[in-house]
């Protein structure tokens, strides 16, 4: 059944619509982001110096050029650290220098891949539970692992911790990605998906004054997790997305969250036209239903050759998409000494790529403002690389890199979507998203090989580079109703006048 047809009777987006994004869905977004980037600061290296009397040297290491210096019999083996950033930090409270320098990027590389396993599970999650289960499991998993991580004794228990809280990064923010353009009309997906992306950059934003307010990292690990907590009130205002009720053959549930978003939206729905449209429901759900029995799987993404190359191609771009935007985010603290105003900035400056951004969306559709930001992002970090210019002109193509990328983000959490038939939605952004995290497994180790030098910038421009030009592969979406099963995902439509009729892409 085409969703979107009987949702212009239901309102496309009216007050249901906006009170659901407005104070629901943009809230859920923030807990990502605030996991995702409080260990840079947690594990933060300030500059140290060997304090061991029995040292022959004492030497001033600085976090810059972290070196460890040895005598030909000994090893410093007690470290002072400048204390006028951080009271603590893990590196501080367990002497993490010198032959345990590399113990902060293993912990990131762990953590990456903790989120990596986290969302191919959360995709099953979440097209075999729903939305609404998928969210909450992933919250209490979180909170309970964030809360944890102020109370660990050691490295290794801090490490066990930051495991759990990175299985939920960044699963947690799929469903406030995918629910609002389940509810919405075609016209409309645009304006949730930007204000999911707006929520995200401002939650960096206040993240950047958390981290400056508390620099014990106990007290960060607490104040990064606690407030999430009140979260669960949401439980009883949090509404099941009734596209995923239908595609699964869920018809009264779905029908009670309809009637009530008509209600909301002020129309008036007759007995009659809900018995006709069960009706028409249980035909054509029982016709699907006849061609296949089993269940859907990773594999059914690979089954035919169109859905089987748009996975293929989503799934390139989104590793390129988050490689490249963690990337940056994790570069910003090292542009300069002052790494709270770094982060600041890189959040910030997100914010006024969206006035723009919008109305292109709006005019030019998916697929060419995805294929011009990422060309802009690459070529920013290339630039940026360029070693006979000064740190100014470093900060400035950082910004216009952080833009472009933050641009191709929004456009692409979107345009996925859009792609991926319903019955298999969240298995597909799963596994575009788990691709995506394999990025940042690895680039801590980059950054830690390429220390003093722009080896990563030079890997996350090429990498933007070429994905732009597999965005011009793929097929524009702009107005066109979501694809309800697998058929309709294997459907291509690529001149404007099927479009305009918004059959299936």
């Amino acid at each position: 059944m085409d969703f979107d047809r009987i949702l212009v009777d239901f309102g496309e987006y009216g007050t249901y619509q906006k009170q659901l994004i407005w104070l629901i869905v943009l809230p859920c977004v923030l807990p990502c982001g605030f996991h995702a980037y409080n260990q840079l600061f947690m594990a933060s290296i300030p500059e140290h110096w060997c304090k061991d009397e029995n040292f022959s040297y004492n030497n001033y290491t600085s976090k810059n050029n972290n070196q460890c210096l040895n005598s030909m019999n000994n090893t410093c083996e007690v470290w002072d650290f400048d204390y006028s950033r951080y009271s603590s930090t893990i590196v501080t409270e367990w002497n993490l220098v010198c032959s345990k320098q590399f113990y902060p990027t293993f912990a990131l590389v762990v953590f990456g891949l903790s989120g990596l396993f986290g969302m191919l599970l959360f995709g099953f999650i979440q097209d075999g539970l729903g939305r609404r289960p998928a969210f909450f499991i992933y919250l209490l998993i979180e909170c309970i692992f964030g809360v944890a991580t102020a109370f660990a004794q050691n490295f290794w228990m801090w490490l066990f911790f930051r495991i759990g809280v990175g299985f939920t990064v960044p699963a947690i923010l799929a469903t406030p990605n995918v629910l609002p353009i389940e509810f919405v009309g075609p016209a409309h997906r645009t304006t949730c998906i930007l204000l999911t992306n707006i929520a995200h950059s401002v939650g960096m934003v206040i993240l950047s004054l958390v981290l400056y307010a508390f620099r014990d990292w106990r007290q960060l690990a607490l104040a990064t997790s606690l407030p999430f907590t009140v979260y669960f009130l949401y439980w009883w205002r949090f509404p099941e997305s009734p596209r995923w009720l239908l595609a699964c053959g869920r018809f009264e549930k779905a029908k009670k969250i309809l009637l009530k978003m008509a209600k909301v939206n002020g129309k008036n729905i007759s007995p009659d036209y809900m018995d006709q449209l069960k009706i028409k429901y249980e035909e054509e759900f029982n016709n699907q239903k006849s061609k296949t029995d089993e269940q859907y799987n990773v594999f059914h993404l690979f089954k035919t050759p169109n859905l089987r190359f748009k996975t293929i191609a989503i799934t390139f771009i989104w590793f390129v998409n988050t490689t490249v935007y963690v990337g940056l985010s994790y570069y910003a603290p090292a542009l300069s000494s002052d790494e709270h105003l770094n982060f600041f900035l890189a959040g910030a400056v997100e914010l006024p790529t969206y006035i723009i951004l919008w109305p292109a969306m709006e005019r030019f559709g998916r697929k060419s403002i995805l294929n011009i930001s990422m060309l802009i992002g690459g070529c920013a970090c290339l630039a940026a690389t360029c070693s006979t210019l000064d740190e100014k002109w470093t900060l400035i193509m950082f910004c216009v890199g952080k833009m472009g990328i933050s641009s191709s983000y929004v456009i692409l959490s979107l345009f996925a979507p859009e792609l991926y038939p319903t019955v298999v939605r969240g298995l597909g952004m799963s596994v575009s998203s788990v691709a995506g995290m394999i990025g940042p497994v690895g680039l801590p180790i980059i950054n830690y090989v390429g220390t003093g030098s722009q080896l990563s910038l030079i890997v996350m421009g090429v990498l933007q580079i070429v994905g732009g030009f597999v965005t011009l592969l793929l097929p524009e979406t702009k107005n066109c109703h979501l694809p309800q099963t697998l058929d309709d995902g294997e459907n291509n439509y690529y001149d404007s006048a099927d479009r305009k009729e918004n059959k299936y892409i």
